[in-house]
């Protein structure tokens, strides 16, 4: 207990005296906070991936011979090379590990670009391809002459999943930015 006085304690002390010692910088606190939350910005994208994975797995097994009667009678629609492309976006996330783990301002900025151009341009390629669609259904709301799976608007369908990639990709970067500015300020602190 603090408040008890003991042989190795002053007298007129009780232990709190150094309790202003005991303060983090804050730049390691936002250091830190980021760092957690990237890594989950960086498992919501795993998720996502996972997701595609499963829209592309009909493709997949066409290019490898491999015939799955459960899975050709979904009727995926074929994929397009947006698809394939933002997947390749996830290999990004080693470069996002790989900063947050060594601190590396250079890996996270690359981590930054790639996301951006691997992450955003796929989705900013998808909204448009889509937008025909979309705003056919939300402002007629007739679905013949729109692109259909399973009774369900094609273009609708992916504008969720842009949705939800695009809040993913937006907090990385938030957090990588976030990041850099903590990282970049503990470096001018040891400078002086």
């Amino acid at each position: 207990m603090a408040s008890k006085v003991t042989l190795s304690q002053t007298l007129g002390t009780d232990g709190n005296d150094y309790s202003h010692r005991q303060k983090i910088a804050t730049h390691y606190q936002i250091s830190a906070t980021n760092k957690s939350r990237l890594k989950y910005c960086i498992f919501f994208h795993y998720l996502l991936f996972f997701v595609m994975l499963a829209k592309l797995s009909a493709d997949i097994l066409d290019h490898l011979d491999i015939f799955i009667l459960e899975i050709e009678e979904l009727q995926i629609p074929q994929p397009l090379w947006w698809e394939y492309i933002w997947c390749t976006s996830l290999l990004l996330s080693f470069l996002g590990l790989s900063a947050l783990k060594k601190t590396k301002i250079k890996t996270l900025q690359k981590y930054m670009i790639g996301i951006i151009l691997l992450g955003y341009g796929p989705l900013l390629y998808a909204i448009v391809y889509y937008f025909k669609d979309v705003w056919t259904y939300l402002t007629v709301g007739e679905s013949e002459d729109i692109h259909l799976w399973q009774s369900l608007p094609y273009g609708v369908l992916w504008y969720g999943f842009i949705l939800l990639a695009s809040q993913v990709h937006s907090f990385s970067l938030y957090f990588s930015w976030n990041l850099l500015v903590a990282w970049k300020m503990r470096g001018a602190k040891k400078m002086d």
